[in-house]
């Protein structure tokens, strides 16, 4: 499995806060069946690399459809092909 981080900024909406956008894109990644973690700053999504592409589309698109003036989209994949990774595997990495 791959992992994507995926950060979404809307620019020239009629709100400063973010929060409606960050449910939008976890009801995309809830509808497509991945694991995720969201973070402060961005969202971690454990996927097959195919299926993370298209769910990071659907995302920025869903910005632009929800009339934001310019969308601002940052995508950093962690492809591993050495041997199985997981968004919960790697943080139990760290946790230990």
């Amino acid at each position: 499995m791959a992992l994507l981080e995926i950060s979404v900024v809307p620019v020239g909406t009629s709100s400063e806060s973010f929060q409606d956008d960050v449910d939008r894109a976890v009801a995309v990644i809830e509808q497509n069946g991945l694991k995720y973690q969201v973070t402060p700053t961005s969202t971690i999504v454990e996927g097959d690399i195919d299926k993370l592409f298209d769910v990071a589309q659907v995302i920025h698109l869903n910005e632009v459809k929800n009339n934001a003036k310019r969308v601002v989209t940052t995508m950093k994949i962690d492809d591993r092909t050495d041997k199985d990774m997981t968004l919960e595997g790697q943080v139990n990495k760290v946790d230990k």
